[in-house]
């Protein structure tokens, strides 16, 4: 009997590119590991959910889909960060940053990536799924921007209708290092005019920030009402203390015309990142291990909560994305 599940190696507009089919639920996803290993499309019963406005992935410039921001998420201003005790100094002239106004690095170095390698793309009578293999420790100008000795495993997997995208870094340095990665997925409602949604935002806490989107280490509460109209609330905010299932997980979600988008955070994205600018589209939920400038403000004393994996330690968690009622 034929699986429901299919993984498999395309090409899109001469991209290389891999697509997952849930044929049985009606979903397909794709994902081009030349390009920050970023998926960029997951079709509900043709229905694309993740917001690219390229024509075509050939095209594609800027975030969209769902990027993996590391060895950092977000923002690091002052030049660098503190850890163990240390100052490291961002090394601006090797051409691997993105820096805003005021020397404030943002988004890590990965989102365009085009180091990581697939080692494993299989299917089943249960899920489909691909896993690429990043080895950052190869790499001098990334180690003279984060000098920690690591690799990342990613696996989007394909299983009932949901995608599941996880990340385990493995930390082969000698020193504990800092967990500060997050992800940066756009989500959209085909047909549906943002300004016609609803938002959920399961957080008791909203991170304050100063004129440069940066945590200063304060923290208020989440005023924004439940649900959130869209089309009166324009968002850029960071959220900590998420209110969890009982299973641990924190789930965000988008609705409008009578659809549904659905992200769920695991246990370890202790913070959840809304961006919905005015004048766009799109909304992103961004599950982060930490808040913006978390390395630094851990090493100030002002965020308790920062995660440091030990020298030969593994952190992993997942997120998951799915759509509901776009059955035609």
């Amino acid at each position: 009997m034929s699986s429901s599940y299919t993984g498999e190696r395309l090409q899109d507009y001469g991209v290389d590119v891999i697509r997952l089919l849930d044929a049985t639920n009606g979903v397909e996803t794709l994902i081009a590991p030349s390009i920050g290993n970023r998926a960029y499309s997951m079709k509900v019963h043709g229905a694309d959910i993740l917001y690219m406005p390229a024509p075509n992935i050939s095209e594609l410039k800027g975030l969209s889909g769902i990027p993996f921001l590391a060895p950092w998420a977000n923002r690091i201003p002052g030049g660098g960060f503190r850890a163990n005790g240390s100052w490291y100094a961002f090394n601006e002239s090797l051409g691997v940053l993105r820096m805003h106004p005021e020397h404030v690095a943002i988004h890590g170095m990965l989102t365009a990536s085009d180091l990581w390698q697939v080692t494993d793309l299989s299917a089943d009578a249960k899920s489909a799924w691909v896993t690429s293999r990043l080895e950052f420790w190869r790499y001098p100008s990334l180690m003279a921007n984060w000098p920690f000795a690591h690799e990342y495993e990613m696996t989007y997997r394909l299983a009932a209708g949901e995608l599941e995208t996880r990340i385990t870094v493995k930390n082969l340095s000698s020193d504990p290092m800092p967990v500060v990665i997050g992800f940066h997925p756009y989500f959209t409602i085909p047909g549906v005019p943002r300004n016609e949604c609803l938002g959920h935002i399961p957080a008791r806490t909203a991170v304050m920030v100063d004129e440069r989107l940066c945590a200063t280490g304060e923290f208020g509460p989440n005023t924004l009402p439940d649900p959130t109209p869209l089309g009166t609330h324009a968002l850029d905010d960071g959220f900590t203390d998420l209110v969890r299932e009982r299973s641990g997980e924190a789930v965000f979600w988008v609705e409008g015309g009578g659809r549904r988008v659905e992200v769920e955070f695991g246990p370890k994205w202790q913070v959840g990142v809304v961006y919905a600018p005015p004048g766009q589209e799109f909304i992103c939920f961004e599950p982060m291990a930490a808040i913006t400038n978390g390395v630094n403000l851990g090493a100030e004393g002002k965020y308790s909560a920062l995660q440091m994996l030990a020298p030969g330690g593994v952190w992993s968690e997942s997120f998951r994305v799915r759509g509901l009622n776009f059955r035609v």
